[in-house]
């Protein structure tokens, strides 16, 4: 019945919140009313999403307005404590995405509050209630394997944003954070499985730089011991082959719990002799091997059809740690979603970060970046999107010059690490803000706008997209800025075999309602643009990168090919024909160029260099300079379409929202057949970039290849 259900709001409308909404409406006896975010306008559109009624900004105004039971608390981590807490205080239960919260302190005054209310909080550590999991620790309760000696827990995936310059983000802020995000995974799994250590051991190595010159670990190994049990936690963030898995030894057998392929293999003796037993276990495992793979088949395929999380293991695990947290809030919390769990987990996780000797934080925090605005003059030129691969390049070369700047970044602390605070001024704020915009652009004479939105439908490339573009230009003008320069990109030209050479005087493809969103978005902003130069007198210059490559990109590169796992390399088309790439510092270089050079406003750039670089010989020399071998795959365009084609009709089938029909075109311009003539930036602008292979083989792809496999 409706109105005996319990009434759900949402706080933190990100990535994981999707995931919790699918759960949840799986449930019975519960009802999401209301979703709430600081980001108002993400709440809005995750609402409209996902047709929830209600939307808000803060708790305290949804708590107004709105009768809730429970909240789920989505934020980032280091928002935990701060967002719970008042929640708990007004009497509603709450679960939070794990960690509990960043330190024991504040674990223990959300219990203590908790307790005082008679509300219940919960976490949930998701991967504890992972099916194959489950039947690890019941064999274990059942003594199955024997007496347990030996557990090993294996973490084992690349961790992007250490090398794509993200360091804003609270994660990257400090070397143990990264534990606290990442690590109380697999620590969960430790103390669940040996309960909490007497003793700990812990090891670092494989460190990665952070601009502020903090190094960090990017492998962590914990050994640990309590009573006779022995354990070992290794965590792996470098790039490599991915491994999420936990093995168990006993006296009587062992098992494997392998998260990424979703299978659980118990390995125990046949009563036959020692050769035929050897044959008989291979034979077990491999046939349970096969059932698994087949019934993780068919689960996907059917949770695809009927827009089930349960298909997806990692969904089917959050599904199953909310399901226990509702079936038992009204009796004692099952121990895995206990906030008292919660709480040993990030002692456990103080305690390893504690013992990893991690390098001291910089002597100039990065919250404090303004500390030199007394010494620093006023800054002339604001750059959208510094935190990124060509932006950090940019403001890099903005100071090498003694150009003031000025930085707008929805996460000022951590952005502005690496930043000279002398010559670099860090603001907070969103570029969807127009109050933000207008703090940001005071004072400046030029904008260089090279933010972009993470995401993925055609309406949302609209919304935070286009018209956060739109929305700038509009300041841009208000605020008699006397230049705009706005980094489109080359994707918005056709660029198959019949393209030909293109300059700036080739047209944006003209069906480009045909093309991917991300090219559609470039070439509405352009529109949009030219239009208001036309109309309005915007002072805009356009420019269109190429493949850029360089320090701080991954080398696995969408322009060179589709790559899986790291490992095989399928080219787009035969991979023979030259690309358009170009190296970061050269584009940097064309877009500081542009901002004083005369008589440029209405006209665009492209920007490529003329190397005669191959996808082939890119692999071929990421192979070089490694030493490793990738499975190079030349694979026709029709390929790529016929599969889309196979994807679209099972849309159509399955009425998916985002069911638009394959464009054979899309697919034939990424094998990027066109020449590219960019003498316009060269006379115009005096932009001279590295053409030499060589140098560009060095810096572009030996470089960033020793960066990701260090």
């Amino acid at each position: 019945m409706a109105h005996n259900k319990r009434r759900v709001a949402i706080l933190g409308a990100g990535y994981i919140s999707d995931w919790h909404l699918k759960a949840l409406r799986g449930l019975s006896g519960v009802e999401v009313v209301a979703v709430c975010d600081l980001n108002r306008a993400r709440a809005d559109d995750f609402a409209r999403k996902h047709g929830l009624a209600s939307s808000y900004g803060s708790f305290e105004e949804m708590h107004a307005a709105e009768r809730v039971d429970v909240v789920h608390v989505l934020t980032p981590a280091e928002r935990h404590f701060a967002a719970a807490l008042p929640i708990v205080e007004a009497g509603v239960h709450v679960l939070l995405e794990k960690p509990l919260a960043t330190n024991v302190e504040d674990c223990d005054a959300l219990i203590a509050a908790a307790r005082a209310r008679g509300v219940r909080v919960g976490v949930s550590h998701n991967f504890l209630f992972a099916e194959v999991y489950e039947r690890l620790k019941s064999d274990i309760d059942a003594g199955a394997l024997g007496k347990v000696d030996h557990v090993d827990v294996v973490w084992c995936k690349e961790l992007g944003q250490l090398t794509a310059g993200r360091f804003q983000l609270w994660m990257l802020r400090d070397p143990g954070n990264i534990i606290l995000e990442l690590g109380s995974h697999s620590l969960a799994h430790l103390l669940h499985l040996i309960g909490a250590p007497e003793a700990l051991r812990v090891q670092t190595s494989n460190p990665i730089e952070h601009p502020s010159g903090v190094s960090y670990p990017r492998r962590w190994q914990v050994d640990a011991q309590h009573g006779s049990m022995l354990a070992r936690v290794l965590i792996a963030l470098n790039p490599g082959f991915t491994e999420h898995s936990i093995h168990v030894r006993g006296s009587l057998a062992s098992a494997t719990v392998d998260f990424e392929k979703n299978t659980y293999v118990r390995h125990e003796h046949s009563p036959h002799n020692l050769d035929v037993d050897r044959f008989a276990m291979t034979a077990a495992e491999g046939s349970s091997l096969r059932r698994q793979a087949w019934g993780n088949l068919v689960r996907t395929v059917v949770s695809k059809a009927t827009k089930s999380p349960r298909g997806n293991p990692f969904g089917a695990s959050i599904a199953a740690s909310l399901r226990c947290f509702y079936e038992r809030l009204d009796e004692e919390s099952d121990p895995r979603n206990a906030a008292t769990f919660g709480r040993d987990v990030i002692a456990l996780c103080g305690q390893v970060i504690a013992q990893a000797a991690l390098p001291a934080a910089p002597e100039r925090p990065a919250t404090a970046v303004a500390s030199d605005a007394g010494t620093r003059a006023q800054p002339t030129v604001l750059v959208l999107g510094a935190t990124g691969f060509i932006g950090r390049e940019v403001v890099r070369q903005l100071t090498e010059r003694g150009v003031t700047s000025r930085v707008l970044t929805r996460g000022a602390g951590g952005a502005g690490a690496g930043f000279d605070p002398r010559f670099v001024e860090v603001v907070s704020g969103d570029a969807s803000d127009p109050a933000a915009l207008d703090v940001a652009m005071n004072g400046v004479a030029q904008v260089i706008h090279l933010a972009r939105a993470t995401v993925k439908t055609w309406a949302e490339y609209q919304k935070h997209d286009v018209e956060v573009t739109r929305l700038i230009a509009q300041k841009v003008l208000e605020h008699k800025v006397k230049r705009l320069i706005y980094a489109s990109s080359i994707a918005a030209y056709y660029a198959g075999a019949q393209a030909g050479v293109i300059t700036e005087e080739t047209p944006l493809d003209p069906k480009i309602e045909r093309r991917n969103v991300y090219a559609r978005a470039k070439a509405a902003a352009e529109r949009m643009l030219v239009e208001m130069g036309t109309r309005d007198k915007l002072p805009v210059v356009i420019v269109r990168p190429g493949v850029v490559l360089g320090r701080g990109c991954a080398p696995y590169h969408s322009g060179v090919g589709f790559w899986s796992w790291n490992a095989i390399c399928q080219f787009w088309g035969r991979g023979d024909n030259p690309l358009p790439v170009v190296l970061n510092e050269d584009v940097a270089a064309g877009l500081v160029a542009m901002l004083d050079a005369p008589g440029i406003d209405g006209e665009s750039f492209n920007l490529v260099a003329a190397t005669g670089l191959t996808a082939r010989q890119y692999v071929e020399e990421m192979e070089h300079c490694s030493g490793l071998r990738f499975r190079k795959w030349p694979t026709p365009i029709m390929k790529y379409y016929l599969t889309d084609m196979a994807k679209w009709l099972v849309k159509m089938l399955v009425r998916h929202p985002e069911r638009r029909m394959p464009s054979y075109r899309d697919w034939e311009t990424r094998s990027q057949r066109a020449t590219y003539d960019c003498r316009k930036a060269r006379e115009r602008l005096g932009w001279k970039p590295e053409s030499d292979p060589r140098a560009v083989i060095e810096r572009g792809i030996h470089e960033p290849m020793r960066d990701s496999i260090r």
